[in-house]
C-alpha cells in the first residue's frame, strides 16, 4: 500500500496515456482521449455524413393457423334397466362387444363406456373441442374424458352410458403451427462516433440501413462484421450479444 505505480496505455485510435498512481484499494480508470485524426474527422465538413441508421434482422415467428374443422359421430351401445352386477357384469344381459362394462353413478344400473379417438394429422393439433349428445336417452350419460394428447394431435373422448344406446357428436377446430421469417427493425444508439446495438436470441441476417452521403444503402454485416464506413466488434454470449461500430476516418454522424 502506498507504493508508486506507473501505468501505460496505448491504442491506435487514442492518444497515449501514462498514469502515475500509488498502490491502494481503489478502482483505477484510464480516460484515453481520441486520436487527433478521429477528433478532426468529427468536425471535418468534408467528411461523408452517415444518417438515419436502422438495424434490420429476421427472426423465426410461429403462427397458429386454422386449417379446418372436424365433426364426427359415435355410438355408445348399451341396454337400459339391467341391474348392475359388479361380480358378473358380462353375464347380466347381453354382453357389449368392444365396450368396457361398468355401473351407473349410483351403482344401480349396468353401464357401458364408449371411447372415441381422432387424429388431426402430422403437424396439426385440435382446439376448441365440443362433445354433445344428439340422440338417445342423453340425461343418462356422462362425459368422462374430453381432451387431447400433449401435442394436441390425438383427441380422445370417453362417455359413460347407463341407459339405452346413445349417439354423440364430436366437433373440433384443426390448427397448424407455421414457422415463418419475420423482418424486424430497431434503432441503434449513437454515442459520439460509436454506434451500439444488441440482437435478440435467434436473430439472423443482421444488416444496417443508412444514408451515406444522402443515398439509402443496406449493408449486410456478415460473420466478419464488415462495413465500409465503420469498424465493428461484438462481445458477450449468444443470448446477450452487444455490437459496437466506430466510424472510420472520413465519416461522421
Amino acid at each position: 500500500m502506498g507504493k508508486p505505480l506507473a501505468l501505460s496505455f496505448r491504442h491506435s485510435d487514442y492518444q497515449p496515456l501514462n498514469l502515475n498512481e500509488t498502490v491502494a484499494e481503489k478502482i483505477y480508470i484510464a480516460r484515453m482521449l481520441p486520436a487527433a485524426r478521429a477528433a478532426s474527422a468529427e468536425s471535418n465538413p468534408n467528411a461523408t455524413r452517415v444518417a438515419n441508421v436502422l438495424l434490420r434482422y429476421t427472426i423465426n415467428d410461429t403462427t397458429i393457423v386454422n386449417v379446418g374443422s372436424v365433426a364426427k359421430t359415435f355410438e355408445v351401445v348399451n341396454t337400459g334397466n339391467i341391474p348392475c352386477d359388479r361380480r358378473s357384469s358380462s353375464t347380466a344381459g347381453v354382453a357389449l362387444a368392444g365396450a368396457e362394462q361398468r355401473c351407473s353413478p349410483d351403482g344401480k344400473w349396468r353401464a357401458a363406456v364408449g371411447n372415441f379417438s381422432l387424429d388431426a394429422g402430422e403437424g396439426n393439433e385440435f382446439r376448441d373441442t365440443r362433445v354433445s349428445c344428439i340422440a338417445g336417452p342423453c340425461p343418462f350419460t356422462r362425459i368422462e374424458q374430453n381432451g387431447s394428447s400433449q401435442s394436441g394431435r390425438i383427441l380422445h373422448v370417453s362417455v359413460l352410458d347407463w341407459s339405452d344406446t346413445v349417439t354423440f357428436l364430436v366437433e373440433a377446430e384443426v390448427f397448424q403451427p407455421m414457422v415463418s421469417d419475420v423482418v424486424r427493425h430497431s434503432h441503434p444508439v449513437v454515442f459520439g462516433r460509436v454506434l451500439s446495438f444488441t440482437l435478440p436470441s435467434g436473430a439472423e441476417g443482421p444488416s444496417l440501413e443508412a444514408e451515406i452521403g444522402g443515398t439509402r444503402i443496406v449493408f449486410p454485416l456478415g460473420p466478419k462484421l464488415t462495413l465500409s464506413w465503420a469498424a465493428c466488434a461484438a462481445s458477450g454470449d449468444g443470448r446477450n450479444r452487444s455490437y459496437h461500430c466506430e466510424l472510420k476516418p472520413g465519416y461522421r454522424f
